[in-house]
């Protein structure tokens, strides 16, 4: 009897441990992110994807811990699958936003859906321009003053080539190697000098633009999806493969709080279309 009692107080004891050391571990809502990459995420959390960390942090009742480091190749390697140096869990534990089916990460049910558009500079002389449609059918002589942003990837780019404007592209990197730009920064600063008059630019980064300069001074026109080129895309939040539970808490917090998460997204500027449904995921075991 006295043995039974020294072996129950043993596993109480540690069942303790366990208890605290799990309860520390989760006192913290770690996430991975770029310090300089408005609109998303900036180290001084003016982000919307900061925003909505904080408000998921606060209902959790944890603080929100930052593992920064530019979103560029490698990001998830370093960041979401890196271990801490000494050896005990890993950096971070939350991605706030990659594309829905990422195949980097496990990916949540999408909290919002967007889509490319055409941000075109007022008073340039394309005031007239309404849908994207028009560019391809203007006379030669105008057709060649256009001065368009064009990036080394991307359904924009693939879109111009489709329709005989690469030449009038101004060429971009998706990535830049700035340590005091990111690609909205550049681009918002560049329509500013006059360097280039209109991009098709993702939804959160034509926001992002838009939001830098007085209202009006842009006229937005939605790229709209067809066969074999598609301009609209779900986001959602990216977790460690088989970190199922971390997932499925991640999911109810969107379901309780979708409406608040886009009326955040949408204060930044950013064009909203309703999530389609998403196919049936299928179990996994990892």
């Amino acid at each position: 009897m006295k043995k039974f009692s020294t072996l129950a107080r043993y596993l109480v004891l540690t069942g303790l441990a366990t208890m605290t050391i799990t309860t520390q571990a989760e006192d913290k809502f770690k996430v991975c992110a770029d310090p300089l990459n408005p609109p998303y995420s900036n180290k001084d959390l003016s982000g919307y994807e900061n925003k909505i960390a904080a408000l998921f942090a606060e209902q959790l009742g944890q603080q929100v811990e930052y593992t920064w480091l530019p979103a560029r190749i490698g990001f998830i390697r370093n960041t979401l699958k890196a271990e801490n140096d000494n050896g005990e869990g890993y950096k971070c534990d939350v991605v706030m936003g990659v594309p829905a089916g990422y195949d980097l990460t496990e990916t949540t049910k999408p909290y919002f859906h967007s889509t490319y558009v055409l941000l075109i500079a007022k008073g340039r002389g394309w005031d007239d321009i309404s849908d994207p449609s028009q560019l391809m059918n203007l006379p030669l002589q105008r057709q060649e003053t256009l001065k368009i942003a064009m990036f080394d990837r991307g359904p924009g780019t693939a879109w111009l080539q489709k329709n005989g404007l690469l030449e009038q592209g101004v060429p971009y990197q998706t990535m830049t190697g700035d340590s005091e730009h990111n690609v909205a920064m550049q681009i918002d600063k560049d329509l500013r000098a006059g360097l280039i008059d209109m991009v098709i630019l993702w939804g959160p980064m034509a926001g992002y633009v838009e939001s830098q300069s007085p209202k009006g001074s842009y006229t937005t026109l939605e790229m709209k999806s067809t066969p074999g080129m598609k301009f609209d895309f779900s986001i959602a939040m990216g977790v460690r493969h088989g970190d199922s539970s971390r997932k499925q808490q991640l999911n109810q917090l969107i379901d309780k709080n979708l409406r608040q998460i886009q009326s955040i997204i949408g204060s930044y500027h950013i064009p909203l279309l309703p999530i389609p449904a998403q196919p049936t995921a299928k179990d996994d075991d990892d």
